[in-house]
């Protein structure tokens, strides 16, 4: 008996980039720990006082704690602390399920967002490239990101230029051009907002972090979600922010 054939898989024209930390995860405690060993290997002191991230990248919040702890950063400081956080996180990564947690909703707007309908997903984000990886496929929530066109915290760029990034990275890899009207971008604080806006994405915004309700819509989210918990609303605000009200599924 003849099958008919497939359908043909639709052609990527939508891009969705999530932050980590705070929206998809929680692993503070891990990644304090690889913090301050990595600031020990580099410095040959304690760590006193980690600077707060703030939706900032790993290379900003770098400068900050060194200044803070009272370090002249020199030349080659930044390098050997992303090599040496880097080393750290993966060597606590069997710790990351046990002493982090996953965002409530997370794992079920991440399978829903994929059955969309030419819907590529990625991150933007301050974590490190190689941690961010650790961070989600720590949780099961990997096999929906495509690493390749994401935005990471060892790029020394502003968040609003690193969203221009992915979507150059998108653009290569996809043959599509993606802007505001192809890109959403989901996060948890003023800054992933103030990127959205100056980078050319929608925004939808989860008050699960440090930022509040009133500060996201005053940063000037297109929505304001107070958490993932209901993935069906996740799913339906990327479908209309990209042009499809439908929502159609893929398959």
């Amino acid at each position: 008996m003849r099958h008919p054939p497939s359908p043909p898989e639709a052609p990527i024209n939508r891009l969705v980039l999530w932050n980590i930390d705070l929206t998809l995860v929680d692993v503070t405690i891990v990644a304090r720990d690889a913090y301050a060993e990595a600031f020990r290997q580099v410095t040959g002191r304690p760590l006193v006082k980690l600077a707060p991230a703030l939706g900032r990248p790993d290379s900003e919040i770098i400068f900050e704690t060194l200044a803070i702890n009272g370090v002249d950063a020199q030349d080659d400081h930044l390098p050997r602390f992303i090599e040496a956080l880097g080393t750290g996180f993966a060597a606590r990564r069997d710790r990351l399920a046990t002493q982090g947690r996953m965002m409530p909703g997370a794992a079920d707007a991440l399978a829903g967002v994929a059955r969309l309908r030419g819907v590529v997903q990625s991150v933007l984000t301050g974590t490190i490239k190689g941690n961010a990886v650790h961070k989600l496929a720590a949780f099961g929530l990997s096999r929906h990101i495509d690493f390749e066109v994401g935005g990471y915290g060892e790029e020394v760029y502003p968040k609003a230029t690193l969203l221009q990034v992915a979507q150059s990275r998108a653009k290569a890899k996809y043959g599509r051009v993606f802007d505001q009207s192809s890109t959403v971008l989901i996060g948890d604080s003023t800054r992933d907002v103030q990127a959205a806006r100056i980078g050319g994405a929608a925004m939808i915004a989860v008050a699960s972090g440090r930022s509040t309700d009133a500060e996201l819509r005053a940063a000037g989210a297109d929505l304001v979600l107070p958490d993932l918990a209901n993935p069906s609303e996740v799913v339906a605000a990327v479908a209309r922010l990209t042009g499809d009200p439908t929502g159609r599924l893929a398959g």
